[in-house]
């Protein structure tokens, strides 16, 4: 086991030098949340995020000093650039203030859909790698963003594996697999490295995630959202035009009181809701044939009649489903022809068709900066 200590990689960021600066970038004190595990290294520079582009080649140059420690097997090195907020305008009254949209983060992608749920466990990511499995089946140029930092999954269940290149040395190449372009965290840093890490720091990895990679054209863009409603929900659905939202949920009162929160969080900052997907909605026994509603069942169904949204179907709890999923070839690809698959591909266009129509957000007047 590798025994690198933080002393180590401080020492090896003393020799780097900010952008016209004599001081070292650890003396200038723009280091910050920097973890050491097992020879996997993850730190921070806290940047004016007008000096970005400037700082860039200091971060490849930090990344290179602390690699080049005996034992480091991995470095992730992100700039957070903290903006200046402007100074507060007093809505009227009865009116959700709403920041100003000020650029698009992924230029070249059509449609943005989040797929997002409000407590962990209920098999989002799952349903987000088969939807947009599904959407790449249907003929659309589709892609996923695993905006989940702290847990990233979609390398593995979409069967990809390695780090992104990067050309110019300022953007990363997507990864592909199945006809889907992925990006993650998980590319970037080891599967069981822990990202210890605060909210403007997963908020500026996000943003790098989508304006620092190489998309291209894409018709839509799946982002398998972390569970929950904090910084990173906020991130997404303020600063990235998104066409909309799908709450995924299982069918039990617990869940559904959480999916209630998720949805309400998306309609204070005034993301469409597209509907919600009842996960794990039964279980039919493959040596009996009986079904068990082990979860209760039908209650995503009634959620979203109250809340006048539309059910958008429901998948069943299937070891099919799992196995594929945990196994890198979801069984929107493993077994298309299945009623699963045939599930997702439904789920996907009834998606499709509400943000393609234009039922979506329209996407805002975009300013470069």
């Amino acid at each position: 086991m590798s025994n690198v200590t933080q002393e180590q990689v401080f020492t090896a960021l003393k020799t780097i030098t900010g952008p016209g600066n004599d001081q070292d970038i650890v003396s200038l004190g723009i280091i910050s949340g920097l973890v050491v595990k097992d020879g996997n290294v993850g730190f921070a520079i806290e940047v004016d995020p007008k000096l970005a582009e400037q700082f860039e080649p200091m971060r490849k140059a930090a990344e290179q000093a602390v690699d080049a420690i005996p034992g480091v097997l991995s470095v992730t090195a992100v700039l957070t650039a903290h903006t200046e907020a402007a100074a507060p305008q007093q809505a009227p009254p009865g009116r959700q203030e709403r920041p100003v949209q000020a650029k698009q983060l992924v230029p070249g992608v059509k449609h943005i859909v989040a797929v997002a749920s409000g407590k962990g466990g209920v098999g989002k990511s799952t349903v987000a790698s088969n939807l947009a499995l599904a959407m790449a089946a249907s003929g659309h140029r589709t892609g996923i963003l695993d905006a989940d930092i702290y847990g990233p999954s979609q390398p593995r269940m979409m069967g990809v594996s390695g780090r992104p290149d990067s050309p110019d040395g300022k953007r990363l190449d997507v990864m592909q697999n199945y006809g889907v372009k992925v990006m993650s965290m998980g590319f970037l840093v080891p599967e069981d490295t822990a990202m210890i890490w605060r909210g403007p720091m997963v908020t500026s990895a996000l943003q790098q995630l989508l304006r620092d990679v190489n998309w291209g054209d894409l018709d839509i863009l799946i982002v398998d959202m972390p569970p929950g409603t904090g910084d990173a929900q906020l991130t997404m659905s303020q600063d990235v035009p998104l066409a909309g939202a799908v709450i995924v949920s299982t069918p039990q009162d617990i869940a559904l009181l959480d999916a209630r929160k998720g949805l309400n969080m998306f309609r204070k900052v005034e993301v469409p809701v597209l509907g919600i997907i009842e996960n794990m909605s039964y279980f039919t026994c493959p040596h009996c044939g009986e079904r068990s509603d082990i979860f209760s069942h039908g209650g995503a169904r009634e959620e979203a009649s109250r809340l006048g949204i539309d059910f958008l179907g429901e998948i069943p709890l299937d070891i099919e489903i799992r196995e594929t999923s945990d196994g890198g070839r979801p069984i929107v690809v493993s077994n298309p022809d299945s009623p699963h698959a045939k599930a997702f591909r439904a789920i996907a266009d009834a998606i499709w068709d509400k943000v393609d129509s234009g039922s979506g957000r329209a996407m805002p007047t975009i300013v470069m900066q």
